[in-house]
């Protein structure tokens, strides 16, 4: 069995919980997944099944759909409801204007230092594992890039809002920015993602096959086909990018195209 399993991961369940699961109900080991969920949120997970798992660098480079909540006027030491508050600040008043200027005051291109509590690894160890002994590192910040973000709702001390958003970014240091330039300070109180790629909430429940991962397709010769199964790279006229392989119609699995060279990336035939 090759393929996505899309879940919506329920609350409190951690990322590899779920990867458990679909190993058990596949009864298969080679069972992986992409866009870690914390614990305390819930959404979309893509669980890479059989040699999908391969395509877990492809995969990883899609953009994310978030919808999230911002508790307004605490701050916590883990930047979301699971800490312990370190900060108090008076909310301003807000109107439906000021917090939109703000929210779109992040769009596009701009820089991000990852929390103390990621799971990014410096030495060997991972950054929650520092944070919970009480040890702060410094970090490199990385470049992110937010492409959509839109007010849901709000309160006196509460935002709601949907974001699109890069590889890499780190909804909880957003929403803690946000209510910084909103001159108080929050944390991220619910997270809830709804999209990976073209891969939708709607999509949960759902077994993603292999061929149906990838939109581009190419039609591989007879005479091609013994190289390219060898390992050997065939001429192509066709963008970079991944693509199904096909041969008479009958898909073989699936390549990667380099500067108009096609070689085999997962080949299942």
């Amino acid at each position: 069995m090759n393929g996505l399993e899309i879940v919506d991961k329920p609350l409190k369940k951690t990322s590899f919980d779920m990867v458990r699961e679909v190993r058990k109900k596949y009864n298969i080991k080679k069972v992986g997944h992409i866009g870690t969920l914390d614990p305390m949120a819930t959404g979309v997970l893509v669980i890479l099944v059989g040699e999908a798992t391969k395509l877990s660098d492809y995969l990883m480079e899609h953009d994310k759909e978030y919808v999230a909540k911002i508790s307004l006027g605490a701050k916590t030491d883990t930047g979301d409801s699971e800490g312990k508050v370190i900060e108090e600040k008076e909310v301003p008043t807000l109107d439906k204007g000021k917090i939109e200027k703000v929210l779109c005051s992040f769009l596009g291109q701009s820089s991000q230092i990852p929390p103390m509590y990621s799971a990014i690894k410096v030495n060997g160890e991972k950054l929650y594992n520092l944070a919970r002994k009480g040890i702060n590192v410094e970090r490199k910040a990385r470049n992110i890039e937010i492409t959509d973000i839109k007010l849901l709702d709000f309160s006196k001390n509460e935002i709601s809002f949907r974001v699109v958003c890069s590889k890499g970014t780190y909804i909880r240091v957003l929403c803690e920015d946000i209510a910084e330039n909103l001159n108080t300070c929050g944390y991220m109180k619910e997270l809830r993602r709804t999209r990976i790629g073209k891969f939708k909430i709607e999509d949960a429940g759902k077994f993603i096959e292999l061929k149906d991962i990838i939109d581009n397709r190419i039609e591989v010769e007879n005479k091609d086909i013994r190289k390219l199964l060898n390992g050997v790279k065939i001429k192509v006229d066709k963008k970079d990018g991944l693509v199904n392989i096909y041969n008479n119609k009958y898909f073989l699995g699936i390549g990667q195209i380099e500067k108009g060279m096609l070689k085999r990336k997962v080949i299942i035939s």
